[in-house]
């Protein structure tokens, strides 16, 4: 369709944008596509393009989690994305002892190539863009990711997708780290390095503050702390030496979209203004592209309510459509039943479809930024850039995020703002329907997905036989190059990891190798 015939329901013609001077509102002279970014990235936005409408999916074995993404492609998902469980996760093989009842629970089980090879059989890597929520293994399922592109013939070159790889939330929020934070950001370093010179299409971090939010942070904290780690990354790869116009356009971002409407949108308008200042000003990019704030929106899962599920397709849907107004690139929407256990096949259809009807029938990828210029919005726009500097400001004379984690301050943040709402709920002076207002008492449960019982029992035989199966001598001298160049401090890690995986080293035995190396993380607990 031109973008000249894009008209109303009522067959009223869209301008492309408009501003103080096309309308009675004035929202200003700013154009979208031009710093600093506050009314959307691109010129066009999604009268262009429209965002990638990914599933968050993956449970069980990586049989099943192929079958589910075939399904997902099957029904118009435009991007894969991919959860992994908690041993994979924290870098455990599901032999380990401390695997017992998590093997494939919260996401997939992954712990070789045999089974990255299984998840991905019949889907062409060249094809499709993949979204990897993984942190402290980040660089161990990468190397998989890649090993299974070149098995069928396709050039890390030529691979889209994210691996999240932001270790520095799991020490504030979600906790699986494994390493100290020195090693940690070394990783990420490398990962980064390795991505600009091998895999330029690939985003290698995304720094996310949606684990943040669902802890129990305000909107401002979720951009404060998210920018501040960015922050931290960042100048990790310059004192690596990396210059930023060649790492900072494959930098990406992950948040939470919850209830507050017009506020959610304000953050993002907001988040997009913010950035391009630091990546400008402080940082001295000088690339356009170095500036622009690529993010992924998914809809929070801590709004669902295990009450009353059904309500929970209302709040993903206002959820989801404060999302698409605030300009996000990439989006997930969370299906009704998750709080209640992994979402069935027909929940994750409803999630997906929501997605759908926003985008084709209601007319808000017509214009760009079309909630621009509301008094309202504009006004918490601006209040928002100005806490988060407060907060921005307040990190830096701690010396920096690491700093301010070491000290606990963004727990601590984290912790009284989740505290202050739970009071608010269980005073009624914040309403959650179902919950605390307009109960129900013959709330009925949806039927719910079960995860195979025997199936970890059945990844350990696969395991077995899959290191019994494996050539001994190539297997351990790739073990040994890679731990005598973690030893160094100046060896990128990534082609080890990636020598190690081909040679069937599995995710739990480099993870090991790097404890002996790194050690582990041990939070300081204080009461």
């Amino acid at each position: 369709m031109s973008t000249n015939s894009i008209k109303t329901d009522s067959g009223i013609p869209i301008k492309r944008v408009y501003s103080g001077k096309s309308s009675s509102k004035n929202a200003g002279n700013e154009e979208p596509g031009k710093f600093p970014y506050t009314r959307g990235l691109y010129p066009n936005m999604y009268r262009e393009r429209l965002w990638t409408m990914r599933q968050y999916s993956g449970f069980g074995s990586a049989e099943e989690s192929n079958k589910r993404f075939k399904f997902l492609l099957d029904h118009g998902q435009t991007g894969l994305s991919l959860a992994f469980d908690l041993p994979t996760q924290t870098g455990r093989d599901p032999d380990d002892a401390q695997s017992e009842g998590e093997v494939g629970r919260t996401g997939v089980s992954i712990s070789s190539i045999d089974d990255m090879l299984t998840c991905f059989r019949g889907i062409p890597l060249d094809k499709v863009s993949t979204s990897m929520t993984i942190n402290s293994t980040a660089s161990t399922l990468l190397a998989l990711y890649v090993t299974v592109a070149n098995s069928q013939g396709v050039s890390p070159s030529k691979l889209r997708g994210t691996t999240q790889n932001d270790i520095l939330k799991e020490y504030i929020a979600r906790n699986t780290y494994i390493y100290p934070p020195k090693p940690s950001l070394r990783l990420i370093g490398d990962m980064i390095e390795y991505c600009v010179k091998e895999v330029p299409q690939w985003y290698p971090i995304s720094i996310s503050g949606y684990h943040m939010r669902e802890a129990g942070s305000n909107a401002i904290q979720e951009l404060a702390f998210t920018f501040a780690n960015a922050i931290e990354y960042i100048q990790t790869c310059v004192d690596k030496g990396l210059k930023v116009d060649d790492f900072a356009p494959r930098l990406s971002f992950f948040y939470c979209c919850t209830m507050e409407f017009f506020e959610e949108i304000a953050k993002f308008r907001a988040a997009r203004r913010i950035y391009a200042k630091i990546m400008k000003e402080r940082f001295h990019a000088k690339n356009a592209k170095s500036w622009h704030l690529r993010f992924h929106v998914q809809t929070s899962g801590e709004s669902l309510t295990a009450q009353q599920v059904d309500n929970n397709v209302i709040r993903v849907s206002c959820q989801a459509m404060a999302a698409v107004l605030g300009g996000c690139q990439s989006l997930h929407t969370n299906s009704r039943d998750e709080a209640l256990a992994l979402p069935t096949e027909e929940s994750v259809k409803i999630a997906l479809r929501t997605q759908q009807v926003i985008a084709t029938e209601t007319g808000v990828a017509k214009t760009v930024d079309p909630i621009g210029g509301s008094y309202y919005v504009e006004n918490l726009t601006s209040r928002i850039e100005e806490e988060v500097q407060k907060y921005l400001k307040k990190i830096d004379r701690m010396g920096g995020a690491l700093a301010a984690i070491e000290k606990g301050f963004f727990q601590e943040e984290i912790r009284r703002n989740a505290y202050n709402m739970k009071k608010e709920v269980d005073a009624n002076k914040r309403i959650i329907v179902g919950v605390n207002k307009f109960q129900d008492s013959s709330n009925v449960e949806p039927k719910l997905n079960v995860i195979d019982t025997e199936m970890e029992s059945k990844q350990k035989n696969r395991l077995k036989s899959f290191r019994n199966n494996r050539d001994k001598l190539n297997f351990e001298s790739a073990i040994s190059s890679f731990e005598k160049a973690a030893e160094k401090q100046d060896e990128n890690l990534m082609p080890y990891i990636i020598g190690a995986v081909k040679n069937k080293a599995t995710l739990g035995e480099i993870s090991n190798s790097f404890r002996a190396i790194f050690g582990t993380f041990e939070p300081k607990i204080s009461f």
